[in-house]
């Protein structure tokens, strides 16, 4: 019982680099931004990634998610593993823009909530709640920041989260992506791009460093939209 204790613990640990679990509507990065999908739109999300030296850390993520009314509603679901390991955690997400809901609105604000259950361990539940501020200063720069805490599977235990990040639009095609995030008292720095494939699916690639021993860590992600009705 010690050692599976012990490698549950390593798991969470080794796994900060990647991006968290629970509400996230922002691909693979932390720092989630305020929009949300248009009326009659659907998109899914889906990255892998790995972090860590020793013990090395992996995770695959699926997030399918649509807009439904006012609120745009989601399903998250993660497969975590570091030394021989495994966690599988998923749960319902909710996200409402309240504020600046246009498209050339210079300021917007939203709420973001999620539940999440560990379903390999008793189906422990744990939470997210985020508050995703987004101000466009031009047309290709965005500055986000995030205020919230997270509920920890099983225990409870809050923690604060937040963060900040800036996306500059290169051209239709490209853009960069820098965010410095912080999550369960550990701060994760990332960077990376986001490339659009067609004008509905775009391909993203991170690279991290989290913790005070800079653990690195890479993420390659898809994000594909579509209209349901």
């Amino acid at each position: 019982m010690k050692n599976n204790n012990r490698a549950a613990r390593l798991l969470f640990a080794a796994c900060a680099a990647l991006p968290g679990l629970g509400a996230q509507a922002a691909g693979h990065f932390d720092v989630d931004d305020a929009g949300t999908l248009d009326p009659g739109q659907c998109q899914y999300e889906t990255w892998w990634g790995r972090s860590g030296a020793e013990p090395v850390a992996t995770g695959f993520h699926v997030g399918p998610a649509c807009r439904v009314g006012p609120v745009e509603l989601g399903l998250n679901a993660d497969r975590l593993s570091a030394q021989g390991v495994h966690a599988v955690t998923g749960g319902p997400q909710l996200k409402w823009a309240f504020a600046g809901t246009a498209a050339d609105a210079p300021f917007s604000a939203a709420v973001s909530m999620g539940a999440v259950a560990d379903v390999r361990r008793g189906g422990r539940w744990g939470g997210q709640l985020v508050v995703p501020l987004t101000w466009r200063p031009t047309e290709s720069l965005q500055f986000h920041a995030n205020v919230g805490a997270d509920w920890a599977l099983g225990t409870g235990a809050r923690t604060p989260r937040g963060g900040l990040a800036v996306a500059w639009a290169l051209n239709d095609a490209v853009s960069l992506i820098a965010e410095r995030h912080r999550a369960g008292g550990v701060w994760t720095s990332r960077v990376g791009g986001r490339v659009s494939l067609t004008p509905l699916i775009s391909l993203d690639i991170g690279t991290s460093r989290t913790g005070p021993q800079g653990a690195r860590g890479v993420v390659i992600g898809l994000n594909h939209e579509f209209t349901w009705r």
